[in-house]
């Protein structure tokens, strides 16, 4: 006799449950394989996987009530730091000699972090296991496919392209989201294919055409071994070394030229790059404490107003456009950020403090900064980890020879 069916669930449920892994598979496994082909991929797909998780949740109602979740967004020392970041960077376009492209520029961090405040309260609360394995499929599709182009980096393959440069950002981006995938694999026991994840990633951006997405994951598997080993000196060592250099960065080329000299020779770029730093510092001693304005260390060096060979690094641009005051509120926003990071699910910590170590990294090494793709990756691997979060919920099936007799299936 056929088994009667069920009754229909409820089709906004369903037409939710379609959205939100649309959605899903857009920010997991759709950007990290088109950002190796386009620059304005990243740009582009990720508002639009963001507005289907958002309707998603206007469905389902899954998400943590607004009205909690955005309270403990806006309570947090971090979100008051950054707003305090955010308001000194609105209030240097009074100096800055670049009005007009800076607050196109400013425009565009907060329109990131607003799709970032929207995207975090659209997440459900409890993560579908079905949906965060996408994570891992899609990193692994990506290090493939980026594996083959620079095998195989002919005219056959790269003919369609834009440029190295997109390239580069494909490789950035898949060294931030390996350590949101290799995070979720190891909580979930499965660290050989995290461990071949990562083989795969960085044999991928070993093959990159820039150096730094490579660098910046060394950083951040460094970061990974010493929480690692021991979580809680991991976590102090990784915030305190990120707000460390950010606080006392305008003392770096005063400690590292003397010591690179000898070593690289007095005309390496990099040596001369820090004469360049000495001489903005002493020259200027009092625009240390308010900055030269946003968007100044870039079109400076279009316009003569800065040397060509000046640091292209967070660490040298935040001090000559935003001074002390931006300076020390985003080491603050980096001490309180990293240290929240990871604190509720033990077993998400090294992931969580490699991937802050990456991406501080790359933009100490100079490749985003202030960029708006670099703005909206960090957006995509923030709604990542949190969602590996929110799948934490459940660690193990019961046993059956666990439950009480007469309660086994």
């Amino acid at each position: 006799m056929p088994r009667a069916t069920s009754p229909s669930t409820d089709p906004a449920v369903d037409a939710a449950a379609l959205l939100r892994r649309l959605g899903f598979f857009g920010l997991m496994v759709a950007v990290p394989a088109s950002a190796l082909l386009s620059r304005r991929a990243v740009v582009i797909l990720t508002p639009i996987a963001i507005v289907l998780l958002i309707l998603a949740s206007a469905l389902d109602g899954a998400q943590r009530p607004l009205a909690s979740g955005a309270a403990r967004i806006g309570g947090s020392r971090a979100t008051l730091a950054g707003a305090l970041l955010i308001g000194w960077c609105a209030l240097s376009l009074i100096w800055t000699p670049f009005p007009g492209p800076a607050t196109e520029r400013l425009l565009n961090v907060a329109a990131a972090v607003a799709l970032t405040i929207a995207g975090t309260l659209a997440l459900p609360d409890r993560m579908r296991s079905a949906n965060l394995y996408l994570l891992p499929v899609g990193v692994g599709v990506a290090a493939l496919a980026a594996v083959m182009l620079g095998l195989f980096s002919g005219a056959s393959l790269r003919g369609g392209f834009e440029d190295d440069s997109a390239l580069e950002r494909g490789a950035m981006l898949l060294a931030l989201l390996l350590w949101p995938a290799v995070a979720w694999l190891r909580s979930r026991r499965r660290d050989v294919e995290a461990l071949g994840l990562a083989v795969m990633v960085a044999l991928a951006l070993v093959l990159a055409p820039g150096p730094v997405p490579l660098m910046a994951l060394a950083v951040g598997a460094a970061a990974f071994a010493a929480s690692a080993w021991r979580p809680a000196a991991g976590v102090r060592l990784t915030a305190g070394i990120a707000a460390g250099l950010v606080a006392l960065a305008p003392l770096l080329p005063f400690v590292l030229r003397p010591v690179l000299t000898p070593l690289l020779g007095p005309l390496h770029p990099g040596v001369l790059a820090l004469r360049t730093w000495q001489r903005v510092v002493t020259a200027e001693p009092l625009r240390l404490i308010t900055g030269h304005g946003f968007e100044t260390a870039l079109r400076g060096k279009m316009v003569g107003l800065l040397p060509a060979n000046a640091p292209s690094s967070l660490l040298f641009e935040i001090w000559y456009e935003l001074g002390v005051v931006g300076a020390l509120a985003a080491a603050y926003v980096l001490w309180s950020a990293i240290r929240q990071s990871g604190r509720d699910h033990p077993v998400l910590t090294p992931g969580a403090m490699a991937t802050a170590a990456t991406a501080f990294a790359s933009a100490c090494l100079g490749l985003g900064t202030t960029a708006i793709w670099w703005f909206t990756s960090v957006t995509i691997v923030v709604l990542v980890f949190i969602a590996t979060e929110r799948g934490q919920f459940r660690t193990s099936r019961p046993k059956a020879s666990a439950l009480p007799t007469g309660q086994a299936p």
